[in-house]
């Protein structure tokens, strides 16, 4: 028995899909299915928590980690950026200076309990929001999507980890991906995210 640990904020939790339950609900499901038809059992957990950033995600991934510790190994999904680079107030949640050190010290904290762990790319934000404050007070720019994405990038080059490139998935239909916000999927979006995970999970089932 495999467990997958999939850390992230409200877009690894799903919200505003009403009909799916998000990206991470839909592999859920899907690896239920595979196990019934006699696959390997793969159990997901999904560990997202809206508006968390990666400083959010170090004061609670060691406790998560241990308590979900399969013998059989595990796959670790790392999502985060999207509230790290909100600037509030005047002042960015998580410059990109140091959301590269969080970033490669829960990759680093990742490794003691797994071997395959990805990083989530950020996914493109709509133009009707680029750079306008949104209803709580945060400000997010598609040029900060593109840098933080880059850094994210980098680690897992250098650290010989897998990189989902949602960004690029979105990028072209975006403002059909994209709910009303602007910055969470839609269901087609989480469908989208979902279609493009899928094949990973099936290596594992």
């Amino acid at each position: 028995m495999i467990y997958g640990l999939f850390f992230g904020d409200s877009i690894t939790y799903g919200e505003y899909d009403g009909v799916f339950g998000g990206w991470v609900d839909i592999l859920k499901r899907y690896a239920l299915q595979k196990y019934n038809e006699g696959n390997n059992e793969l159990i997901l957990f999904n560990l997202g928590i809206g508006g968390e950033t990666t400083e959010g995600l170090l004061n609670r991934m060691s406790h998560e980690m241990k308590a979900r510790n399969s013998a059989d190994g595990n796959i670790i999904f790392i999502g985060y950026g999207a509230n790290d680079l909100a600037v509030k107030d005047g002042n960015q949640l998580v410059n990109p200076k140091q959301f590269k050190t969080n970033i490669e010290t829960a990759v680093h904290n990742a490794k003691q309990y797994s071997k395959d762990i990805y990083l989530v790319s950020i996914l493109p934000i709509s133009e009707n929001i680029d750079s306008k404050v949104s209803p709580t007070g945060k400000v997010r720019t598609n040029e900060d999507v593109l840098t933080y994405n880059q850094i994210l990038k980098n680690i897992a080059t250098e650290n010989s980890i897998n990189y989902i490139d949602f960004h690029s998935a979105f990028l072209q239909d975006k403002e059909i991906l994209l709910s009303k916000d602007g910055v969470h999927p839609n269901e087609k979006g989480y469908g989208t995210m979902a279609e493009i995970a899928i094949p990973i999970i099936e290596k594992y089932l």
